[in-house]
């Protein structure tokens, strides 16, 4: 929810056949009826339509999928002002830089998103992000994008609760404008009182090894 990985994280298989690939040419190539039969009789079923449902079931199902439940009530747990010591590692090896910042959430479209607004600074330069955080029925998973002033992207991340930690660990990856490679992310979000809330921020760059990139401390005013 309060990640400032865009502004950093440019700091930081096709070529196995399968022998599985390789029995199924062979076959079609011998002229084996029943390889090919298997191979038609599972692209039709694939390939089926789905029953239509009728409109009792699909206003059920959508109702289902627009009420906010359990996970949108912890949401709204965490509105209000909240400030934040940032700890900060550009590289594995690197020195930690500490900052603060502030972020204040808010519910927004009847209670089912929450919205973050972040102000702090980034190298001395003034920084201000959103999120979007929200819990989807269907997929039964948190979701947050983040967008701030120092990218032109917008991250996506999920993940599930964890009720015996009292944590979300989102996963998700972006694009590093330096190298156009993509940079995987890992976040976990601990719910540890009423007033106080971890964010650690996990970086893998590709050929390299998952390293904490930051953790922000945060204590509701």
């Amino acid at each position: 929810m309060k990640r400032l990985t865009v502004t950093f994280c440019s700091l930081l298989a096709l070529a196995i056949a399968g022998c599985n690939d390789a029995a199924t040419t062979d076959s079609a190539a011998k002229g084996d009826s029943t390889a090919v039969a298997k191979t038609d009789t599972t692209a039709s079923t694939a390939d089926a339509p789905t029953p239509p449902m009728d409109s009792a079931a699909m206003m059920k199902a959508w109702n289902e999928y627009m009420t906010p439940g359990e996970p949108h009530k912890l949401l709204a747990a965490q509105n209000g002002k909240w400030e934040g010591k940032i700890t900060m590692w550009m590289t594995p090896d690197a020195p930690p830089t500490e900052s603060k910042g502030t972020v204040v959430n808010r519910m927004i479209l009847g209670g089912r998103y929450q919205e973050g607004k972040f102000t702090g600074t980034f190298n001395n330069m003034p920084f201000e992000g959103e999120s979007i955080v929200g819990y989807d029925n269907a997929k039964k998973v948190f979701i947050s994008t983040w967008i701030d002033n120092m990218g032109t992207g917008i991250m996506t991340v999920e993940g599930p609760w964890d009720p015996v930690t009292k944590s979300i660990t989102f996963t998700g990856e972006m694009l590093d404008p330096m190298t156009g490679k993509k940079c995987k992310l890992r976040e976990i979000m601990t719910f540890i009182d009423d007033k106080t809330q971890k964010m650690e921020m996990y970086n893998t760059m590709p050929g390299t090894k998952e390293y904490k990139s930051m953790e922000i401390l945060y204590t509701k005013k």
